[in-house]
């Protein structure tokens, strides 16, 4: 299961528009502001950042859930065993962590808008969170066993895209051909199992991750395929 830490949104200074904005500005790049005004400053910076961010998020959310086929498609699959997927169950969030999303079975999906880079990388990590909830609701995922944790981050990374050729070298860097997509599936499940309270070591999630690795890589449910 992908996990983040985000900011709980709470105390948050008012975010100024307008000629107030442009006046703090002024004090600010001029020298004149106090150490009380220049806190205020800082923080409302980081407010205005913020709102941007989640501003854009939540575009590229609502453009994949209206436009992306394999986001539609898991939606279908989700509402089939009695899911629902919506805006207020995917929520752009302020991460501490430097993932671009994660699901909760209480809360739902976060997409991470400090962190997210387009409107494909959105695309790429809901349908890696869907495919969590899928296993939540079709298999009872017990997320603390670390081999059904395993298993459904394999189906994630294989089944998503995100570990799909163009994304490794653009995204991640990685330029190596053979049986690269295994690999990116495979680093990328050892990952989030290391991240499990009851994980010991990176040594242990790498056994666990090879224990379910031919079953739960093979199982393209709901697909017959791996999605292109």
């Amino acid at each position: 299961m992908s996990t983040s830490n985000s900011s709980s949104g709470q105390d948050k200074p008012e975010i100024p528009s307008g000629f107030t904005w442009f006046r703090m500005l002024a004090a600010k790049y001029t020298g004149n502001i106090t150490e009380e005004q220049d806190e205020i400053f800082r923080n409302v910076a980081v407010a205005r950042k913020e709102a941007r961010q989640c501003k854009t998020c939540e575009s590229y959310r609502d453009f994949n859930l209206k436009w992306s086929p394999i986001i539609n498609f898991m939606k279908e699959n989700i509402e089939k065993l009695g899911g629902n997927v919506n805006t207020r169950n995917i929520e752009c969030v302020n991460c501490t962590e430097t993932v671009a999303g994660g699901f909760n079975p209480e809360q739902g999906i976060m997409l991470c808008q400090n962190w997210v880079q387009s409107k494909k990388h959105v695309e790429d990590t809901i349908a890696h969170e869907l495919i969590h909830l899928y296993d939540e609701l079709k298999f009872n995922v017990d997320w603390f066993d670390l081999k059904h944790h395993a298993c459904s981050e394999i189906r994630a990374s294989n089944l998503s895209g995100e570990c799909r050729m163009m994304n490794q070298i653009v995204r991640y860097r990685q330029f190596k051909f053979v049986r690269a997509h295994q690999e990116c599936v495979r680093r990328r499940a050892i990952l989030s199992v290391i991240a499990n309270p009851n994980c010991k070591d990176k040594e242990e999630a790498g056994r666990v991750v090879d224990q379910v690795w031919d079953s739960c890589f093979n199982d393209t449910r709901p697909f017959d395929e791996i999605y292109p």
